[in-house]
């Protein structure tokens, strides 16, 4: 196991960028905790992969370092940095059983066989494979591969880090959320360092201690569920964790309250001057409909989703949405929202800002 350093990282798929706009990757520093999992979050085309790539040393990084504890990885070859990954789609041995494929990265390394036969007996139980253990990979689905695959990737205890990039893709819902636990499982029992790349936020906040959201080739935030569902750091955190998420609304601050289109909320807390583009984030949990006050809005649509109800409200051209106790009633003249204060979060350019006498809060 190890920990993961990124000092100074970039990378450009162009030979000479002259500007941010030709970096995959913009300039990165971090330190992933040795023994740790990770869940490396954001939409198509952010860099997840590429990011990746580097650390497993698929890509060499077009700038900065890559260390494994103290040693610098940087231009060692994926064979030497002692890593077990697992791809978006299932790299098997056709021609061998199952038991074969998953032994085979232990018997590369001379393991003793009565503890290749172990591991492979718990790594077959654990991904649900016993009853198929001596039959061709030939023949079987892409979703019981992808399960080889993971298994593959998991039997060695010795790695430095087990990287996973989207491995769940072509797997049954429900074995994704019994693998999902199982990956836990192993984490808890080993303490691999574990890093998980996904555009699925229910994945990555169910697997990981803590998730790396990434927006335009940057990381943008690093933190815990509760973190990133509270104090999201840029809007982009606000807007892609949650369901729906968080309402963003154009605002001008002075001190305590913000004026939104003649209106004024009140919000949680002081700020001093913020230049920019400033808006106000706030989280559908946290706005109430009202029918004498609050900001006024047009009512779209109810949607019933089981447990609550979601409120489509629309306030000068931009969508608000509003999550209701399933039992509230939603009356017609309920045409106003109000925020709670203390909820409300402050943007400038995209970043949080920090209310007057707080330290500003990092990615």
């Amino acid at each position: 196991m190890a920990k993961i350093t990124l000092s100074n990282l970039a990378h450009s798929y162009v030979p000479q960028p002259k500007g941010p706009q030709d970096f995959a990757l913009k300039e990165m520093d971090h330190v992933w905790e040795d023994g740790a999992s990770y869940a490396l979050l954001g939409s198509s085309g952010c860099g997840k992969t590429t990011l990746l790539n580097i650390i497993s040393g698929l890509l060499r990084p077009s700038q900065g370092r890559v260390l494994f504890g103290d040693r610098d990885v940087t231009d060692a070859p994926t064979a030497e940095r002692n890593i077990a990954q697992v791809f978006q789609f299932p790299v098997v041995y056709d021609t061998m059983t199952v038991r074969d494929n998953l032994a085979f990265p232990l018997r590369n390394r001379g393991m003793d066989a009565d503890y290749i036969r172990q591991r492979v007996q718990a790594i077959a139980q654990m991904i649900g494979m016993e009853a198929v253990l001596d039959r061709k990979a030939r023949g079987l689905t892409a979703d019981a591969k992808q399960k080889i695959s993971l298994g593959r990737g998991m039997v060695r205890q010795d790695v430095n880090a087990i990287l996973f990039d989207e491995p769940l893709t072509v797997i049954d819902p429900h074995m994704k959320w019994e693998l999902r636990t199982q990956l836990k499982s192993l984490h808890r029992e080993f303490n691999h360092t574990m890093i998980y790349v996904t555009h699925d936020q229910t994945e990555a906040l169910t697997f990981a201690e803590k998730v790396v959201v990434m927006y335009d080739g940057r990381v943008v935030q690093i933190g815990t569920a509760q973190e990133l569902f509270e104090t999201p750091a840029h809007t982009f955190v606000g807007y892609f964790i949650g369901s729906p998420g968080m309402n963003l609304l154009d605002a001008r601050i002075e001190g305590n309250v913000a004026h939104i289109e003649g209106s004024v909320v009140p919000l949680g807390a002081g700020y001093g001057p913020v230049s920019g583009r400033t808006q106000i984030g706030i989280r559908p949990e946290f706005v109430r409909l009202s029918a004498s006050e609050g900001l006024p809005v047009k009512l779209r649509r109810v949607e019933d989703v089981g447990r609550h109800k979601i409120v489509r409200a629309e306030f000068f051209g931009r969508e608000i949405n509003i999550i209701a106790d399933e039992g509230a009633e939603i009356g017609a003249d309920m045409t106003r929202v109000t925020f709670r204060p203390e909820r409300i979060s402050v943007y400038a350019d995209d970043w949080r800002v920090a209310p007057a006498g707080q330290l500003g809060e990092a990615a």
